[in-house]
């Protein structure tokens, strides 16, 4: 790699750090680019040279998760049961994201999601997370540790909501409780449902 693109590189992770920073102070709608841009010390040119938009930051923050998803899917050791892989990977996501994007990141991202017009990307079910929860599933209702009443899309499906649903309660209660700790509750009590 040349310097020059060591250099860009650099450039977009100061502007998207930046502009994390100002949505979880000041809210996704109280941040502009000319903000970032001043705050971040770069230029207007080196903004649009890296993101077409403002929203283009939380698709680029989803490619760090989607990652992350994937890269804690991969040390699961293959012992552990359906059940305790999916819990493990929930718990996981709950602690990355509290660290990661904090309560009022959380409350941008779902302002973001929220906005007409914009590409909804927590939705889509193309994303790595949907695809992990549903081979998840799948393996476990293979080994006959899950029913096969629903479909494995439909349990990831719910998975997925039950997930976001607590990050939900999280921002807009303002965090007043431990998101490990009631993620793991949460889908304690969904599985003794789809248990075989």
């Amino acid at each position: 790699m040349t310097s020059r693109q060591e250099k860009a590189i650099e450039t977009k992770e100061r502007i998207l750090r930046t502009a994390l920073d100002l949505f979880s102070e000041k809210g996704f709608d109280g941040v502009s680019v000319d903000e970032i841009v001043r705050k971040s010390e770069t230029s207007k040119g080196a903004f649009y040279g890296h993101f077409t938009s403002k929203y283009d930051i939380f698709l680029e923050k989803f490619k760090e998760i989607d990652q992350f998803y994937s890269d804690f899917q991969e040390s699961l050791p293959d012992s552990l049961s359906a059940e305790q892989k999916i819990r493990k990977l929930a718990i996981a996501q709950m602690e990355y994201l509290r660290d990661e994007m904090g309560r009022d990141g959380i409350r941008s991202l779902y302002a973001y999601a929220l906005t007409p017009s914009v590409d909804n990307y927590l939705s889509d079910t193309e994303r790595p997370l949907y695809a992990i929860l549903e081979q998840l599933v799948a393996d476990g209702q293979q080994k006959g540790e899950l029913t096969s009443s629903a479909s494995s899309s439909q349990l990831a499906l719910l998975l997925s909501r039950s997930m976001r649903g607590t990050l939900y309660d999280w921002a807009i209660f303002d965090g007043d409780f431990n998101l490990a700790d009631e993620i793991d509750g949460w889908l304690a009590l969904l599985f003794s449902g789809i248990r075989n």
